[in-house]
């Protein structure tokens, strides 16, 4: 391989900084490796800000620790110090304008039992839960239900709207109505294709068979993702062309040239990798390789709103992790984070000894109900931050906490449009596809193609990396 091999990466985010390390590490300083962000600040959804004169993350703010790919990306970057577990403190649930315990024992939000969700899904759907096991499954293998569809036939619509949508809601920024059983929970879709006999003994033997696993699921990084985005283009030795959008690409020779907002003549590469939303990746090869553009614009796409609050040093909050608010449950958020009481490093005192502020975050916005923006609604963020602060204040006083909306010290808004795509049923399978059937020279990467974590977002620009050293070899 030429040591002056050209390589362009489209899309600052995360999967763009990973690919583009990975492949400095292999084909070494000489390689020439350009990176392109459309906006004018890498990082994606992954994003910073200072808030109440400390950095917080406004966009996703853990990872899981149980998949490798973060947790080994950190610490070969040198940065496994930087690297925190939250503390002992339970999210509730927020129904019946009151908080309820989290269910426990369950798989993402499907509880193991009758008397997880008992209090908190209506008796209909509890006696229902009570005789699921012994009612015959209409399970077809291979077959593409949605988890709600699934969870609300074998266990009750209550269960769906007050246990399952909260935790897949903030995965997902989806109900669980819009999300695939082999997209979500492919460990469940395997059971159930293998003829478990009801929901509940699928259920029950997965938490059964992930029991044995000890330390945290999620870890954060002290400084938040700056830390991690900053040492990756460091180290990916790039110097990333921002506010500078690709607009289209086209297959030459034995490689492919790029056309890029403002330039006057196309720039050609050995390769590419797109690491771009699919429906973004779709508009660029629309005339290139439309067989390949179509399936990628088709993905659906959730957006979503931020809004990050400080607090007076010791205002005091409701003893959780945070809220999740079940579907149709009257508060406008759809889940509040107590960020200082998850995170240890976020609370207690700054290295001056003054108090820090007390942080918390609010989520609005959802596939099929979207946020809109100042263009549609003049004056929106503004209401953004008066509902947070009103629902803030009914869960507070429903906890027998003051109301903390008169100690507001700074509120940061960060609107995540088109943020994250839908995983619908058939969705991955729609994806292998489209990655099985990639030109030469060229390869995908981001959220739309093996999962929305940061953790499959690192995984799959790595194998986009592998893929495309392959083809150049």
């Amino acid at each position: 391989m030429s040591p002056r091999v050209r390589i362009a990466i489209v899309g600052g985010g995360i999967s763009g900084l990973t690919a583009a390390y990975r492949l400095r590490r292999a084909l070494g300083s000489d390689a020439h490796i350009d990176l392109f962000e459309a906006t004018a600040r890498l990082g994606g959804v992954l994003h910073t800000a200072t808030v109440g004169d400390r950095p917080v993350d406004v966009g996703a703010e853990a990872f899981i620790v149980r998949r490798p790919e973060a947790l080994e990306l950190v610490t070969e970057l040198g940065l496994a110090d930087r690297v925190v577990s939250p503390t002992p403190r339970r999210p509730a649930v927020w129904s019946g304008e009151r908080l309820h315990p989290l269910p426990s024992p369950a798989l993402m939000g499907i509880p193991a039992g009758p008397a997880v969700v008992d209090g908190l899904a209506d008796p209909a759907d509890i006696e229902r839960m009570t005789g699921e096991p012994e009612r015959s499954m209409s399970w077809e293998t291979g077959a593409d239900a949605s988890v709600g569809q699934l969870v609300a036939e074998r266990f009750g619509p209550s269960v769906v709207a007050r246990s399952v949508d909260p935790m897949l809601g903030g995965v997902y920024s989806s109900l669980a109505g819009d999300i695939g059983v082999r997209e979500a929970l492919p460990a469940l879709a395997a059971r159930l294709d293998a003829g478990a006999p009801s929901l509940t003994a699928a259920v029950g033997a997965l938490i059964a068979a992930g029991a044995g696993a000890s330390g945290p699921v999620f870890g954060a990084l002290v400084g938040g993702y700056a830390v991690l985005l900053d040492a990756l283009r460091t180290a990916a030795g790039v110097d990333p062309d921002t506010s500078s959008p690709v607009t289209e690409l086209v297959p030459s020779g034995d490689g492919w040239e790029l056309d890029v907002d403002g330039a006057a003549d196309r720039r050609p590469y050995d390769g590419v990798i797109l690491a771009v939303p699919a429906w973004r990746a779709g508009d660029l090869l629309h005339r290139s390789v439309p067989d390949l553009s179509v399936p990628l614009r088709t993905v659906r796409r959730a957006s979503s709103v931020v809004v990050s609050i400080a607090f007076a040093p010791g205002t005091a909050l409701p003893e959780h992790s945070g809220v999740l608010v079940g579907t149709g449950e009257g508060l406008r958020a759809k889940a509040f984070t107590f960020s200082s009481q998850k995170w240890a490093h976020l609370s207690g005192p700054d290295p001056s000894g003054a108090d820090r502020p007390v942080s918390v975050r609010a989520s609005f916005g959802r596939f099929g109900a979207p946020v809109p923006d100042e263009t549609t609604e003049p004056g929106v963020d503004d209401r953004l931050r008066s509902a947070a602060l009103e629902d803030l204040d009914e869960v507070c006083r429903a906890a027998g906490v003051a109301p903390v909306s008169s100690r507001v010290v700074d509120v940061y808004v960060q609107r995540w449009d088109d943020g994250l795509p839908v995983y619908a049923p058939g969705h991955l399978a729609a994806m292998a596809r489209v990655l099985a059937a990639r030109p030469p020279r060229f390869a995908l990467a981001g959220s739309s193609y093996a999962g929305v974590g940061v953790p499959a977002c690192i995984g799959r620009a790595g194998r986009a990396a592998a893929e495309l050293l392959d083809d150049l070899t």
